[in-house]
């Protein structure tokens, strides 16, 4: 990151239940795929970021890759790294594969 905030603005969220992210237990907040997708969204609107590139891995690439249907006209890439794959996340369009 250090190497590409020279150039861009560079925003690394935690997405909430993990690194030092949570939601308070009242809100009942569940912590599925969908849902931290829809906190993700929340997010770019906050900071009304118009388009942008998502850089994903881990558990981030089933939630923030749900964003790019929701929003193809500010998705300018996707790159992932060892981003997993699992059915939940991924929903039944992946099922022939």
């Amino acid at each position: 990151m250090p190497l590409l905030a020279d150039k861009y603005r560079v925003i690394a969220p935690d997405l909430p239940g993990f690194g030092f992210t949570r939601a308070p237990s009242e809100r009942g907040y569940k912590y599925t795929f969908e849902n931290l997708a829809t906190t993700t969204d929340a997010f770019t609107r906050a900071l009304s970021l118009d388009r942008f590139a998502l850089y994903v891995f881990d558990y981030g690439a089933p939630t923030d890759v749900r964003l790019a249907p929701k929003h193809p006209e500010k998705i300018t890439a996707i790159i992932s790294q060892n981003g997993n794959a699992y059915e939940e996340g991924l929903g039944s369009a992946w099922g022939p594969i």
